[in-house]
């Protein structure tokens, strides 16, 4: 198998299970606000970044963000996860060829998070004209930022503890030391 079969098919691993806990987020209730969930998804993502490259993360997100709301038949969703998670997988991205590891991963998915929700909250009042919905803002920035950490140190976590040839083998770009 060669090295962008494997690429190719370890990405394809991660699209995978990410649209796996999109599902199975959308079978939850929302946490206290609604269409709130925790973002599991988003966790596959950051790992497409690390192990990968930002085009491969940035495909994840888009591929999630569109299959999960065509599967769930969610159209409005899918405007707002579209643009939510463009601004915040970027922004992730400069932040983790700018800023890591001056600043840790977990602060990253942090950042990335807390961008997501504002971005979410402030498309969904334009689009639908419900200025009132400002008022979420700073509870979503709150769960955003709880769940960029559960995600952050979901991904420092694997990648401590998956061996390092584990992810050569799926094609990614680690160091073998």
């Amino acid at each position: 198998m060669g090295l962008g079969t494997r690429k190719i098919a370890g990405a394809s691993v991660l699209l995978a299970m990410s649209l796996i806990a999109f599902m199975l987020e959308n079978f939850l209730p929302p946490m206290f606000i609604p269409g709130a969930k925790l973002g599991l998804g988003n966790a596959f993502s950051m790992l497409a970044l690390v192990l990968y490259s930002p085009p491969v993360a940035i495909l994840i997100v888009l591929l999630r963000v569109v299959l999960g709301n065509l599967i769930v038949g969610s159209l409005s969703a899918m405007i707002f996860g579209l643009c939510a998670g463009a601004v915040s997988i970027c922004a992730a991205i400069i932040l983790y060829k700018f800023a890591f590891p001056k600043i840790s991963f977990v602060c990253i998915s942090v950042c990335s998070a807390v961008i997501h929700n504002a971005v979410q909250c402030l498309v969904f009042s334009a689009i639908s004209g419900a200025r009132q919905a400002i008022i979420y803002l700073p509870y979503l920035i709150l769960l955003g930022a709880l769940s960029g950490f559960a995600v952050g140190a979901a991904c420092v976590l694997v990648l401590k503890r998956i061996p390092t040839n584990m992810f050569v083998k799926m094609g990614a770009n680690v160091d073998s030391n």
